[in-house]
């Protein structure tokens, strides 16, 4: 599959319009919030494109960025969103609302597999393998075509991996537990960042 990729400097272009329903993911530093920063946001509308903002860490200002990440009639698509929510709320100051998971989604669908990474879905459901070979590099300075191409792999399939596990949720009854668990999780977002990081509902 040919991937359209675009590397933005610390915001997204004016007069983009990626539609309604996007699929998000970020990459930091490392995943201590308040050590490690976020440093770029990759996007897709799920049209083989990737826009990549890499944004300014001395000031985070990325108002077209923030504005599609709060507003309520856009669906974003995350994998793993707990993690990328807590450091977008953290650098840009913004929540982010009208939230899919994917890997909350797998959890509950996919009973059958203890396995739930992103890679794992991707070869399920599209049948590609992706490489994880650029998941530990370094997204502080200049990226690499190497790093742009998995920036882009863990946001271009998000669409159809969203929509084959909303399938099987329907199919065995469980997609209002999902909706419900959705509602908590900026809940436990809140959570991370005021450094709750157990489980609450343990004895």
């Amino acid at each position: 599959m040919s991937i359209d990729i675009k590397l933005h400097k610390n915001d997204l272009p004016d007069d983009l319009d990626l539609g309604n329903v996007i699929a998000v993911d970020g990459e930091f530093m490392g995943l201590n919030v308040r050590r490690d920063p976020l440093c770029l946001i990759q996007v897709s509308s799920g049209d083989s494109d990737a826009h990549i903002i890499q944004l300014d860490r001395s000031k985070y200002e990325a108002p077209n960025l923030s504005k599609i990440l709060y507003n309520d009639n856009i669906t974003k698509i995350f994998h793993y969103g707990r993690a990328d929510i807590a450091h977008i709320k953290y650098y840009l100051k913004t929540d982010t609302n009208n939230i899919l998971d994917t890997k909350i989604a797998s959890k509950l669908a996919r009973s059958y597999s203890d396995n739930h990474s992103l890679k794992t879905l991707i070869k399920e459901f599209v049948n590609v393998d992706i490489s994880k070979q650029f998941q530990s590099s370094d997204f502080g300075g200049d990226l690499t075509p190497a790093q742009m191409k998995y920036c882009a792999n863990d946001v271009i399939y998000l669409h159809k991996i969203h929509n084959e596990l909303n399938n099987i949720l329907i199919r065995e009854k469980r997609i209002d537990l999902y909706k419900d668990c959705l509602k908590f999780l900026k809940t436990r977002v809140e959570l991370d960042l005021a450094f709750f990081k157990d489980d609450i509902w343990s004895h």
